[in-house]
Protein backbone atom coordinates (compact mmCIF):
# COMPACT_ATOMS: atom_id res chain seq x y z
CA UNK A 1 0.00 0.00 0.00
CA UNK A 2 1.25 3.44 -0.97
CA UNK A 3 0.94 5.50 2.22
CA UNK A 4 1.18 8.71 0.22
CA UNK A 5 -1.71 7.79 -2.08
CA UNK A 6 -4.79 9.98 -1.84
CA UNK A 7 -8.12 8.37 -2.72
CA UNK A 8 -9.79 10.12 -5.65
CA UNK A 9 -13.24 11.29 -4.59
CA UNK A 10 -16.34 12.62 -6.34
CA UNK A 11 -19.72 13.91 -5.16
CA UNK A 12 -23.00 13.45 -7.05
CA UNK A 13 -25.72 15.93 -6.09
CA UNK A 14 -24.77 19.32 -4.71
CA UNK A 15 -27.56 20.04 -2.27
CA UNK A 16 -26.53 18.35 0.96
CA UNK A 17 -23.65 17.11 -1.16
CA UNK A 18 -21.86 20.40 -0.59
CA UNK A 19 -20.95 19.16 2.90
CA UNK A 20 -19.42 16.06 1.28
CA UNK A 21 -17.49 18.28 -1.14
CA UNK A 22 -15.94 20.31 1.66
CA UNK A 23 -15.16 17.18 3.67
CA UNK A 24 -13.44 15.46 0.73
CA UNK A 25 -11.44 18.59 -0.07
CA UNK A 26 -10.23 18.77 3.54
CA UNK A 27 -9.54 15.05 3.85
CA UNK A 28 -6.09 13.91 4.91
CA UNK A 29 -6.15 10.81 2.74
CA UNK A 30 -8.48 11.88 -0.04
CA UNK A 31 -8.45 14.17 -3.05
CA UNK A 32 -11.56 15.92 -4.38
CA UNK A 33 -11.51 15.09 -8.09
CA UNK A 34 -14.97 15.83 -9.47
CA UNK A 35 -18.56 16.85 -8.79
CA UNK A 36 -21.74 16.09 -10.72
CA UNK A 37 -25.04 17.94 -10.82
CA UNK A 38 -27.61 19.06 -13.38
CA UNK A 39 -27.52 22.68 -12.20
CA UNK A 40 -24.78 24.93 -13.52
CA UNK A 41 -25.06 27.35 -10.59
CA UNK A 42 -24.21 24.60 -8.15
CA UNK A 43 -21.34 23.32 -10.27
CA UNK A 44 -19.92 26.78 -10.76
CA UNK A 45 -20.10 27.54 -7.04
CA UNK A 46 -17.94 24.49 -6.30
CA UNK A 47 -15.54 25.42 -9.10
CA UNK A 48 -15.13 28.90 -7.66
CA UNK A 49 -14.08 27.42 -4.32
CA UNK A 50 -12.05 24.50 -5.68
CA UNK A 51 -10.61 25.52 -9.08
CA UNK A 52 -9.03 22.13 -9.82
CA UNK A 53 -12.29 20.16 -9.53
CA UNK A 54 -13.76 18.59 -12.67
CA UNK A 55 -17.41 19.35 -13.44
CA UNK A 56 -19.90 16.83 -14.82
CA UNK A 57 -23.53 16.96 -15.87
CA UNK A 58 -23.48 13.29 -16.85
CA UNK A 59 -23.24 10.60 -14.17
CA UNK A 60 -22.15 8.05 -16.77
CA UNK A 61 -19.29 10.26 -17.93
CA UNK A 62 -18.18 10.76 -14.32
CA UNK A 63 -18.12 6.99 -13.82
CA UNK A 64 -15.65 6.65 -16.73
CA UNK A 65 -13.05 8.76 -14.90
CA UNK A 66 -10.42 6.30 -13.59
CA UNK A 67 -9.13 8.84 -11.09
CA UNK A 68 -12.42 8.62 -9.17
CA UNK A 69 -12.19 5.71 -6.72
CA UNK A 70 -15.04 6.61 -4.38
CA UNK A 71 -18.18 8.68 -4.73
CA UNK A 72 -20.82 10.21 -2.48
CA UNK A 73 -24.39 9.74 -3.71
CA UNK A 74 -26.37 12.75 -2.45
CA UNK A 75 -29.49 12.53 -4.63
CA UNK A 76 -33.17 12.34 -3.61
CA UNK A 77 -33.77 9.26 -1.47
CA UNK A 78 -35.70 7.33 -4.11
CA UNK A 79 -32.67 7.42 -6.43
CA UNK A 80 -30.16 6.04 -3.94
CA UNK A 81 -30.36 2.38 -4.98
CA UNK A 82 -30.24 3.11 -8.71
CA UNK A 83 -27.20 5.34 -8.59
CA UNK A 84 -25.36 3.46 -5.86
CA UNK A 85 -25.69 0.21 -7.81
CA UNK A 86 -24.57 1.93 -11.01
CA UNK A 87 -21.53 3.34 -9.24
CA UNK A 88 -20.63 -0.01 -7.71
CA UNK A 89 -20.92 -1.74 -11.06
CA UNK A 90 -18.67 0.96 -12.54
CA UNK A 91 -16.02 -0.08 -10.01
CA UNK A 92 -16.44 2.74 -7.51
CA UNK A 93 -16.82 2.59 -3.74
CA UNK A 94 -19.88 4.49 -2.48
CA UNK A 95 -20.88 6.63 0.47
CA UNK A 96 -24.67 7.05 0.33
CA UNK A 97 -26.65 9.79 2.03
CA UNK A 98 -29.46 8.94 4.42
CA UNK A 99 -31.77 7.13 4.23
CA UNK A 100 -30.22 4.21 2.40
CA UNK A 101 -33.45 3.99 0.36
CA UNK A 102 -37.20 4.47 0.64
CA UNK A 103 -37.94 0.77 1.24
CA UNK A 104 -36.08 -2.26 2.53
CA UNK A 105 -36.70 -4.00 -0.80
CA UNK A 106 -34.89 -1.25 -2.72
CA UNK A 107 -32.15 -1.01 -0.07
CA UNK A 108 -31.42 -4.72 -0.48
CA UNK A 109 -30.40 -4.02 -4.09
CA UNK A 110 -27.52 -1.98 -2.68
CA UNK A 111 -26.43 -4.78 -0.36
CA UNK A 112 -26.66 -7.33 -3.17
CA UNK A 113 -24.57 -5.12 -5.45
CA UNK A 114 -22.02 -4.58 -2.67
CA UNK A 115 -21.59 -8.33 -2.28
CA UNK A 116 -21.56 -8.92 -6.04
CA UNK A 117 -18.95 -6.26 -6.85
CA UNK A 118 -16.79 -6.53 -3.75
CA UNK A 119 -16.80 -2.74 -3.39
CA UNK A 120 -17.39 -0.86 -0.15
CA UNK A 121 -20.61 0.94 0.76
CA UNK A 122 -20.95 3.34 3.68
CA UNK A 123 -24.02 5.21 4.89
CA UNK A 124 -24.53 8.62 6.45
CA UNK A 125 -25.78 8.40 10.03
CA UNK A 126 -23.49 11.07 11.45
CA UNK A 127 -25.54 11.65 14.61
CA UNK A 128 -24.10 8.45 16.04
CA UNK A 129 -20.92 10.48 16.39
CA UNK A 130 -22.35 13.55 18.11
CA UNK A 131 -20.22 14.29 21.14
CA UNK A 132 -22.59 13.07 23.91
CA UNK A 133 -23.06 9.73 22.15
CA UNK A 134 -19.55 8.63 23.12
CA UNK A 135 -20.10 8.66 26.91
CA UNK A 136 -23.70 7.47 26.54
CA UNK A 137 -22.75 4.38 24.52
CA UNK A 138 -19.98 3.67 27.03
CA UNK A 139 -22.40 4.00 29.95
CA UNK A 140 -24.85 1.61 28.26
CA UNK A 141 -22.08 -0.89 27.54
CA UNK A 142 -21.11 -0.78 31.22
CA UNK A 143 -24.76 -1.16 32.31
CA UNK A 144 -24.59 2.10 34.26
CA UNK A 145 -28.22 2.95 33.44
CA UNK A 146 -29.31 -0.42 34.79
CA UNK A 147 -32.22 -2.12 33.07
CA UNK A 148 -33.62 0.19 30.41
CA UNK A 149 -37.29 0.91 31.05
CA UNK A 150 -38.29 3.81 28.81
CA UNK A 151 -37.01 5.85 25.92
CA UNK A 152 -38.61 9.05 24.66
CA UNK A 153 -37.56 10.31 21.26
CA UNK A 154 -39.11 13.36 19.61
CA UNK A 155 -38.17 15.22 16.44
CA UNK A 156 -40.10 18.48 16.76
CA UNK A 157 -39.07 20.45 13.70
CA UNK A 158 -40.66 22.90 11.28
CA UNK A 159 -40.67 23.04 7.51
CA UNK A 160 -42.60 25.60 5.43
CA UNK A 161 -44.66 24.51 2.46
CA UNK A 162 -41.94 25.88 0.18
CA UNK A 163 -39.63 23.14 1.47
CA UNK A 164 -41.93 20.49 0.01
CA UNK A 165 -42.66 22.43 -3.18
CA UNK A 166 -39.01 23.19 -3.99
CA UNK A 167 -36.41 21.19 -5.94
CA UNK A 168 -39.06 19.59 -8.12
CA UNK A 169 -41.34 18.66 -5.23
CA UNK A 170 -39.74 15.30 -4.40
CA UNK A 171 -39.86 15.75 -0.62
CA UNK A 172 -42.88 14.36 1.15
CA UNK A 173 -43.66 11.90 -1.65
CA UNK A 174 -43.81 8.14 -1.29
CA UNK A 175 -41.90 7.48 -4.49
CA UNK A 176 -38.89 9.74 -3.95
CA UNK A 177 -38.84 10.46 -0.19
CA UNK A 178 -40.34 7.24 1.14
CA UNK A 179 -42.31 9.23 3.72
CA UNK A 180 -42.36 12.62 5.36
CA UNK A 181 -41.38 13.80 8.83
CA UNK A 182 -40.34 10.28 9.85
CA UNK A 183 -38.40 9.10 6.82
CA UNK A 184 -36.70 12.41 6.03
CA UNK A 185 -36.33 14.39 9.27
CA UNK A 186 -36.74 11.62 11.84
CA UNK A 187 -34.61 8.88 10.29
CA UNK A 188 -31.42 9.91 12.11
CA UNK A 189 -33.15 9.77 15.48
CA UNK A 190 -34.88 6.51 14.55
CA UNK A 191 -31.43 5.08 13.88
CA UNK A 192 -30.17 6.37 17.22
CA UNK A 193 -33.14 4.82 19.02
CA UNK A 194 -32.47 1.29 17.75
CA UNK A 195 -28.69 1.75 18.07
CA UNK A 196 -29.08 2.70 21.74
CA UNK A 197 -32.01 0.50 22.80
CA UNK A 198 -31.56 -2.65 20.72
CA UNK A 199 -33.78 -4.90 18.65
CA UNK A 200 -37.41 -3.93 18.15
CA UNK A 201 -40.25 -6.35 18.94
CA UNK A 202 -43.33 -4.37 17.92
CA UNK A 203 -44.57 -1.00 16.65
CA UNK A 204 -47.95 0.72 16.98
CA UNK A 205 -48.38 4.09 15.29
CA UNK A 206 -50.57 6.98 14.22
CA UNK A 207 -49.65 9.38 11.41
CA UNK A 208 -51.29 12.35 9.74
CA UNK A 209 -51.02 15.46 7.60
CA UNK A 210 -51.71 18.60 9.61
CA UNK A 211 -49.86 21.61 8.24
CA UNK A 212 -48.82 20.91 4.64
CA UNK A 213 -50.01 19.83 1.22
CA UNK A 214 -48.10 16.59 0.70
CA UNK A 215 -48.52 12.91 -0.10
CA UNK A 216 -47.05 11.35 3.02
CA UNK A 217 -47.18 12.75 6.58
CA UNK A 218 -45.99 15.64 8.70
CA UNK A 219 -46.66 13.92 12.05
CA UNK A 220 -46.04 10.44 13.44
CA UNK A 221 -46.58 9.11 16.96
CA UNK A 222 -45.48 5.58 17.83
CA UNK A 223 -45.14 3.24 20.78
CA UNK A 224 -42.25 0.85 20.24
CA UNK A 225 -41.52 -2.23 22.32
CA UNK A 226 -38.05 -3.79 22.36
CA UNK A 227 -37.04 -7.40 22.82
CA UNK A 228 -35.40 -6.35 26.08
CA UNK A 229 -38.83 -5.42 27.45
CA UNK A 230 -38.17 -1.67 27.34
CA UNK A 231 -40.68 0.63 25.65
CA UNK A 232 -40.14 3.88 23.77
CA UNK A 233 -42.32 6.63 22.42
CA UNK A 234 -41.19 8.07 19.11
CA UNK A 235 -42.76 11.16 17.56
CA UNK A 236 -41.89 13.33 14.58
CA UNK A 237 -43.37 16.45 13.05
CA UNK A 238 -42.47 19.26 10.69
CA UNK A 239 -45.30 21.43 12.08
CA UNK A 240 -43.64 22.54 15.33
CA UNK A 241 -42.96 26.17 14.44
CA UNK A 242 -40.29 27.51 14.55
CA UNK A 243 -38.53 24.16 15.18
CA UNK A 244 -38.21 23.15 18.83
CA UNK A 245 -35.93 20.25 19.67
CA UNK A 246 -34.71 16.73 19.02
CA UNK A 247 -35.21 14.78 22.24
CA UNK A 248 -33.15 11.65 22.90
CA UNK A 249 -33.99 10.43 26.39
CA UNK A 250 -33.22 7.14 28.12
CA UNK A 251 -34.50 6.07 31.55
CA UNK A 252 -33.35 2.99 33.41
CA UNK A 253 -33.34 1.51 36.88
CA UNK A 254 -29.82 2.88 37.37
CA UNK A 255 -30.13 6.33 35.89
CA UNK A 256 -31.45 8.76 33.30
CA UNK A 257 -29.84 10.61 30.40
CA UNK A 258 -31.46 13.38 28.35
CA UNK A 259 -29.99 14.90 25.18
CA UNK A 260 -31.35 17.58 22.86
CA UNK A 261 -29.77 17.08 19.45
CA UNK A 262 -26.05 17.11 20.21
CA UNK A 263 -26.33 18.81 23.63
CA UNK A 264 -26.39 16.88 26.89
CA UNK A 265 -29.19 18.15 29.17
CA UNK A 266 -29.22 15.66 32.08
CA UNK A 267 -26.88 12.94 33.33
CA UNK A 268 -28.29 11.34 36.47
CA UNK A 269 -26.63 8.03 37.35
CA UNK A 270 -27.07 6.27 40.68
CA UNK A 271 -23.51 5.00 40.81
CA UNK A 272 -22.10 8.57 40.75
CA UNK A 273 -24.68 11.25 41.62
CA UNK A 274 -22.04 13.99 41.57
CA UNK A 275 -20.88 13.24 38.03
CA UNK A 276 -23.53 15.36 36.30
CA UNK A 277 -21.86 18.73 36.81
CA UNK A 278 -18.68 17.67 35.04
CA UNK A 279 -20.63 15.92 32.28
CA UNK A 280 -22.74 19.00 31.59
CA UNK A 281 -19.63 21.16 31.51
CA UNK A 282 -18.00 18.88 28.95
CA UNK A 283 -21.01 17.89 26.84
CA UNK A 284 -23.66 20.52 27.48
CA UNK A 285 -22.56 22.59 24.48
CA UNK A 286 -22.59 19.60 22.19
CA UNK A 287 -20.29 19.39 19.20
CA UNK A 288 -18.90 22.85 19.89
CA UNK A 289 -16.31 21.15 22.11
CA UNK A 290 -15.70 18.17 19.81
CA UNK A 291 -12.18 19.16 18.74
CA UNK A 292 -11.18 19.77 22.35
CA UNK A 293 -12.60 16.56 23.80
CA UNK A 294 -11.92 14.29 20.81
CA UNK A 295 -8.58 15.62 19.51
CA UNK A 296 -7.65 14.43 16.07
CA UNK A 297 -11.19 13.29 15.27
CA UNK A 298 -13.95 14.85 13.18
CA UNK A 299 -17.69 15.05 13.62
CA UNK A 300 -20.68 15.39 11.31
CA UNK A 301 -20.46 14.59 7.62
CA UNK A 302 -16.72 15.24 7.66
CA UNK A 303 -16.20 12.24 9.93
CA UNK A 304 -18.06 9.81 7.67
CA UNK A 305 -16.53 11.11 4.44
CA UNK A 306 -13.09 10.75 6.03
CA UNK A 307 -14.07 7.32 7.32
CA UNK A 308 -15.13 6.25 3.82
CA UNK A 309 -11.88 7.46 2.31
CA UNK A 310 -9.87 5.64 4.99
CA UNK A 311 -11.95 2.47 4.48
CA UNK A 312 -10.93 2.49 0.82
CA UNK A 313 -7.29 3.31 1.49
CA UNK A 314 -6.77 0.86 4.34
CA UNK A 315 -9.17 -1.84 3.03
CA UNK A 316 -11.58 -1.99 5.94
CA UNK A 317 -15.35 -1.67 6.28
CA UNK A 318 -16.97 1.79 6.63
CA UNK A 319 -18.46 2.85 9.97
CA UNK A 320 -22.09 2.24 8.91
CA UNK A 321 -22.77 -0.51 6.37
CA UNK A 322 -25.99 -1.24 4.40
CA UNK A 323 -27.47 -3.95 6.63
CA UNK A 324 -27.02 -1.71 9.67
CA UNK A 325 -28.57 1.28 7.88
CA UNK A 326 -31.58 -0.84 6.88
CA UNK A 327 -32.64 -1.32 10.50
CA UNK A 328 -34.09 2.19 10.66
CA UNK A 329 -35.90 1.67 7.34
CA UNK A 330 -37.52 -1.51 8.64
CA UNK A 331 -38.84 0.37 11.68
CA UNK A 332 -40.09 3.23 9.49
CA UNK A 333 -41.93 0.78 7.24
CA UNK A 334 -43.53 -0.75 10.34
CA UNK A 335 -44.66 2.71 11.51
CA UNK A 336 -46.37 3.38 8.18
CA UNK A 337 -47.92 -0.10 8.04
CA UNK A 338 -49.30 0.22 11.56
CA UNK A 339 -50.76 3.65 10.83
CA UNK A 340 -52.32 2.39 7.61
CA UNK A 341 -53.86 -0.77 9.10
CA UNK A 342 -54.52 0.37 12.66
CA UNK A 343 -52.76 -2.77 13.89
CA UNK A 344 -49.60 -3.42 15.85
CA UNK A 345 -46.75 -4.64 13.64
CA UNK A 346 -44.63 -7.42 15.12
CA UNK A 347 -41.02 -8.11 14.12
CA UNK A 348 -39.89 -11.68 13.56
Amino acid sequence: MDISHKVGYAVVGLGVGRTHVDAAAASENGKLVAVCDLRDDRLNAVKAQYPDVLLYHSFDELMKNPEVEAVSICLPSGLHAEYTVRALEAGKHVLCEKPIETTVEKAMKIEEARVRTGKKVGLIFQNRFNLPMFPLKEALAENRLGKLVLGTFAVKWYRPQSYYDGDGGWRGTWEMDGGGSLMNQGIHTLDLMQWLMGDVESVHSETGIYGHKMDTEDMTASVIRFRSGAVATFVTTTCAWPGISTDIQLYGTGGSVEIDGDRLKRWKLLDDPDEEADMLEDYGDGNARFAELRPGEKCGHARLVEDMIDAVKFDREPAVCPLEAMKAIRIAEAVYESARTGKTVYFQ
